[in-house]
């Protein structure tokens, strides 16, 4: 049986974990480039080696597969950093579900979803293009809608039980219009299509979830 006091530990180096964070850093930053321009099918993994200036076995040593490469890349894109925590579990919105004033609840959701959704959601609408041809793909677009649609009940049954939806709006329907209106879609319509600001987008998206979820004061 092992010693566990006198049982050497494996060193390691904060420069070095520095340095290896620095280079997934640049792969991200290439890979989310070349994805977001040329799709997943498109984006060749020597492309995101020579883009992110990384020798292509050291590309390969970290993400063995262009799947692994594009889930990690969007992970830390919808998550905001390397963090194992799921966008569900973190504190920030846990928080949300449990803000007692419906309006900041609303307000805070706005914000979580729009930050993220400026972050990640070329990357997720990436996986919507390609679910139909890649497997991969249509798990992590499906994963990814299973999540979302998830946080967006948790919170519509909060708001419920504090009888804070408007006259006969149940919870369920009230995450549909939740799903519906913060998804990728709606921002990638107004953000990128229609060229909205990231204020205006964030402003209207506010205004119109208040307007349909909550019950007037």
């Amino acid at each position: 049986m092992p010693d566990p006091v006198n049982q050497k530990r494996p060193y390691r180096s904060p420069k070095r974990a520095e340095a290896a964070a620095t280079t997934r850093a640049r792969i991200r930053e290439a890979a989310t480039g070349l994805f977001t321009e040329k799709g997943y099918t498109g984006t060749r993994m020597k492309e995101v080696a020579a883009l992110a200036g990384v020798g292509e076995r050291t590309l390969y040593d970290a993400f063995p597969t262009k799947a692994a490469l594009f889930g990690h890349t969007l992970g830390v894109a919808i998550a905001g950093d390397e963090e194992p925590v799921a966008v569900p579990e973190r504190p920030e919105t846990l928080a949300i579900r449990d803000e007692p004033d419906p309006e900041r609840a609303i307000g805070r959701t706005v914000d979580q979803t729009t930050d993220l959704l400026e972050r990640a959601g070329d990357l997720i609408m990436v996986t919507v293009e390609a679910a139909g041809a890649d497997p991969d793909m249509r798990a992590s677009a499906d994963a990814g809608a299973e999540a979302t649609y998830g946080v967006h009940l948790a919170l519509a049954t909060a708001l419920e039980e504090r009888g804070a939806l408007r006259p006969g709006l149940d919870a369920g329907t009230a995450a549909d219009t939740l799903y519906a209106l913060a998804s990728p879609h709606m921002h990638q319509l107004l953000r990128r299509h229609r060229g909205w600001t990231q204020d205006a987008y964030r402003a209207w998206l506010r205004r119109v979830l208040i307007t349909e979820l909550l019950a007037p004061h």
